[in-house]
């Protein structure tokens, strides 16, 4: 009994980031139409290296796919190991036997899923005539989540921002010409978010960097850095006065944008309209006026994983791709 095994460069040459936000649309929908299981991620923290792991178990019934990605996210390991940040693998499991099928980089899949859970929430809660994006934070996920946005929205002009000196700079330089955009550093926060349709928020930041007053009506906001508890990026007055999406309701309360302010009693359950899967499912709208302003708070889901793993899989049997090996 063989399990295939994909690399990064195998991944990459199987899957396009429109396919993805395909998928991940479908995973979205499967959700709110009660035919996904997904325990809440469980997470070991390491202390010691500031760094956390996270087990993230899911299935779907249609396509008919189950699997677990491990994950890391050890922010010291650019500057002191050379290696990524975020690192992930992804089995996958035949539902009708447990046996294993697959074993594949999960990086890039996680950083594609990611922007594309984004660039799928913004389709539903965006206004549609939005085309300035304000990017904060510089990174490999700021990258991905542009990508990504490019797809659903005509972006005309974007801000980028980030703390560390140079970074928006090579980030501007890089994907000006890649996408066609005109995008500008700048050097702080508040200067990136006033006056944007779009506002992403790809930062480790455990204390709000974006500030209510800057927001005007309209905007929607991409919520995509506070993925573990006590992280958090947004003035939670935004939240009170915003139509709040989550992606997972329990995973949220505990590691989401929602998490600070809702341990601190600032917003109840109440003040959280909605979780994107009953939105792409129909269940509840999505933006309803022009002027509301809409937050997506994204802690990243195991069945996006799944099913995009499960894409690839079946791409890389129908090619021939990768190598397989006999674990039994």
């Amino acid at each position: 009994m063989g399990v295939l095994l994909l690399s990064r460069k195998d991944v990459d040459e199987l899957v396009s980031i429109e396919e993805v936000i395909e998928v991940v649309e479908m995973a979205f929908g499967a959700k709110g139409q009660n035919r996904t299981q997904m325990p809440p991620k469980t997470y070991i923290f390491l202390e010691k290296y500031e760094g956390d792991i996270r087990v993230m178990p899911a299935s779907l019934e249609n396509p008919e796919a189950a699997g677990v990605k491990v994950v890391n996210v050890h922010p010291r390991n650019p500057g002191r190991y050379r290696l990524p940040t975020v690192m992930a693998t992804i089995l996958l499991l035949d539902p009708a036997t447990g046996s294993p099928l697959a074993i594949m980089d999960g990086t890039l899949i996680t950083k594609m899923r990611t922007g594309a859970a984004a660039a799928v929430a913004t389709k539903y809660l965006a206004r549609r005539n939005s085309k300035s994006v304000a990017m904060i934070g510089a990174g490999a996920q700021a990258r991905a989540q542009l990508v990504a946005l490019s797809k659903v929205l005509e972006v005309a002009e974007v801000k980028v921002e980030d703390v560390v000196p140079g970074k928006a700079e090579k980030y501007a330089e890089e994907f000006s010409d890649r996408l066609g955009i005109d995008i500008e550093p700048v050097t702080t926060t508040e200067e990136a978010v006033r006056g944007a349709d779009v506002v992403v928020t790809v930062t480790p930041r455990r204390s709000p960097v974006v500030m209510n007053e800057w927001i005007k009506p309209g905007t929607h906001i991409n919520a995509i850095g506070a993925d573990a508890p006590g992280k958090q990026e947004l003035d939670p007055r935004i939240l009170k006065r915003a139509k709040v999406v989550v992606d997972d309701w329990e995973q949220a309360i505990h590691s989401g944008e929602v998490n600070v302010p809702l341990s601190e009693g600032f917003l109840s359950r109440d003040d959280i309209y909605a979780d994107i899967g009953e939105v792409v499912s129909g269940k509840k709208p999505g933006r309803t006026s022009d002027e509301e302003i809409t937050v997506f708070d994204s802690t990243g889901l195991a069945i996006q994983d799944v099913a995009v793993a499960w894409h690839v899989y079946k791409k890389a049997k129908e090619r021939g791709a990768g190598s397989e090996v006999e674990l039994f």
